[in-house]
């Protein structure tokens, strides 16, 4: 599957230490032809009726009997509260067993979730049963997927996912409000009355204070609104959708509509397949009429402080208001840091770069687009990832002399061959419900994922094969991503690197954007480039598409040292390959990150809200 732009930043993002993980193996299972006696109920109905057993008994060695050598339960706050990947019989049963006893049951709503025959590689090459489950844990209700192979003729589990939905006694407020109060009321106020109340806070604090108005703050303020936890969401810009409409000027969402609907309130069915982001950005100003959301826009942060003895903050706001601007000091429980997926703009420090006398220098967040009236003028624009190419395309359609300084390879996947291939059947208008698609791919563990996008990528690649061979031929080099893994996999180890290419590479195949490649910059000319085996570009405009830091730069501006220097190291992937810090404790009480595309944004909210939910409500603690 395919990640889609962020916001703030562009893919040519730095997640440094990025954990490695190796391929995991498929088991030999049964063929892909169908036998026409072959029933999956009663097998499923008998391993789930053991496992059950074994739950409630808290038997480590009969729960241990019931899996493969080589498996893996993925779990998502059902059996902790916390995100774990555990890979092994014994590993699992010692997982599963150390809480109070759950139950597991067979979802069989509709035919696509109930046992039937599957690749329970999620590619087609390897055979056995997939389900979906419901489960009752300790905490709350879940949802999840197993699949099951078959070894020496027995039937054994292979994966287990587990993804909690609802906290017990704390579910989503789902009932309709009554909209009115009738009768005769001294000082009634109406509905717009009760929401300006809501939205200033006035006498009161938010439990959560979000920083960061873009998908990230917004889906996680609706999940927390439905817990009916209060939540003010804070943003800098003028308007809500501002980190979007400010972007460069041709920006389209690189992922189709399947994969990126918001939680609650789904993108109409003509919406456009992939999204333009002033679109995106005014459908996040009615996302926040519509959902109810409390945000302030022009807000900053002057000052906070965490007590650890009240366990809360103390923020000092300074707010413009059309009244003008107001200090606002609030005592948030939880602060959610939620402004891009990554931090600091990256950009490089070179010598003479005070000196270029050219028309424009700038990064490509602050990349206006390009001017219509330049054309013939020179353009350089270093990186060759998302940002890049667009940008690259953007000039030469004003005419531009284009190049493009690719200092390390990209991996390159067509916009059709994301669609056809590896969205298809799950995010292509075929699939699933969004919710259940999400399980599905969130279910395969991350070892697994990975050797299935290996052969993902052959399959793109043989799709793509003429523009590949076609860009190797301009200069510009294609990778597949780490282990042949493609454009997914490099995107959990490095957060960028690869390009979906929505017409740049033809560009550069045609020659109409040159490729500089292989050479780091040794200095900025007053009007171009110099480059470390000496040689030299001329420009007019330059454009640095080099990416973003880590989140715990932003961090460090924001909330200072203290607070930056306490939390973990955010993105990549941990020792069992679950994403690290963001979405779950940080390592700071009372602070989180939130971020990721649309479609991380909708899945990884709902967890995250839960978690604060319980430790509001005393469940689990920090």
């Amino acid at each position: 599957m395919t990640i889609s732009n962020d916001v703030p930043p562009s893919h040519e993002r730095v997640v440094p230490g990025s954990c490695n993980i190796e391929l995991g193996q498929f088991p030999k299972t049964m063929s892909s032809e169908l036998d026409v006696a072959f029933d999956p109920n009663p097998i499923a109905d008998k391993l789930i009726n053991q496992l059950n057993t074994g739950l409630s008994s808290r038997d480590k060695a009969a729960v241990a009997s019931l899996f493969l050598e080589n498996c893996y339960w993925r779990d998502h706050l059902c059996y902790s509260w916390d995100f774990r990947t555990l890979e092994g019989s014994e590993a699992i049963a010692a997982f599963v067993t150390e809480t109070a006893p759950s139950q597991i049951e067979i979802d069989r709503s509709v035919d696509f979730k109930s046992p039937h025959k599957a690749p329970i590689d999620s590619f087609g090459d390897v055979f056995g049963i997939e389900f979906y489950i419901k489960v009752t844990a300790e905490n709350g209700q879940g949802n999840g997927i197993i699949r099951l192979a078959e070894d020496d003729g027995k039937w054994y589990i292979f994966t287990v996912f587990t993804s909690m939905v609802e906290i017990k006694g704390h579910e989503e407020n789902k009932k309709r409000p009554f909209g009115v109060r009738h009768g005769v009321q001294q000082g009634r106020k109406n509905w717009k009355d009760r929401r300006i109340d809501e939205i200033n806070f006035e006498g009161k604090d938010p439990a959560v204070l979000i920083v960061g108005a873009g998908q990230g703050g917004l889906t996680a303020a609706a999940r927390l609104k439905m817990l009916e936890v209060d939540t003010l969401v804070i943003d800098r810009e003028e308007k809500i959708g501002d980190n979007w409409r400010q972007r460069y000027h041709q920006l389209v969402l690189h992922d189709p509509v399947w994969y990126d609907h918001m939680p609650y309130l789904p993108f109409p069915s003509d919406w456009p397949i992939y999204t333009p982001k002033d679109k995106l950005a005014d459908f996040f100003e009615t996302y926040v009429k519509f959902r109810e959301l409390n945000v302030w826009t022009q807000t900053e942060i002057k000052s906070s402080f965490w007590d650890e003895d009240k366990k809360q903050w103390t923020v000092v706001l300074e707010r413009k208001t059309e009244n003008g601007t107001e200090t606002r000091i609030l005592h948030p429980r939880h602060v959610i840091q939620a402004t891009g997926h990554s931090g600091k703009k990256n950009m490089p420090t070179f010598e003479g770069i005070e000196d270029f006398k050219g028309d424009r220098l700038c990064h490509s967040s602050e990349h206006p687009g390009a001017n219509s009236e330049s054309k013939g003028k020179k353009a350089i624009v270093v990186g060759s990832c998302n940002s890049a190419n667009d940008i690259a395309q953007d000039f030469v359609e004003k005419g531009y002399d284009v190049t493009m300084v690719q200092r390390s390879s990209t991996c390159v996947v067509s916009s059709e061959s994301t669609l056809k291939i590896a969205f298809n059947g799950l995010y292509d208008g075929t699939g699933p419900p969004t919710e259940d698609a999400d399980l599905y791919l969130t279910s395969v563990p991350l070892r697994l994922l990975k050797a299935q996008q290996v052969k993902i990528t052959r399959l793109t690649n043989e799709n793509d094969e003429k523009t590949i061979e076609g860009l190797e031929k301009a200069g510009f080099k294609v990778d597949n991503g780490p282990m042949d893994s493609g454009l997914l996999m490099k995107y959990y180890h490095r957060g960028g690197g690869y390009y979906i290419d929505v017409g740049g590479s033809q560009l550069i195949i045609d020659g109409k954007v040159k490729v500089k490649h292989g050479q780091e910059i040794s200095q900025v000319l007053p009007h171009g480039l110099r480059f470390a085996d000496g040689s030299e570009l001329e420009a007019d405009e330059i454009v640095f598409a080099t990416g973003y830091q880590n989140m715990r730069t932003e961090t460090r501006v924001i909330f200072g040292d203290k607070v930056a220097d306490r939390v973990g190291d955010i993105w990549g992937l941990d020792k069992e390959g679950e994403t690290r810090t963001i979405w779950r404790r940080s390592g700071h009480p009372g602070f989180w990150f939130m971020g990721g595309n649309l479609a991380l944004s909708r899945y990884y909210s709902r967890l995250l809200a839960l978690q604060i939910k319980a430790l509001e409500e005393g469940l689990t603690t920090w």
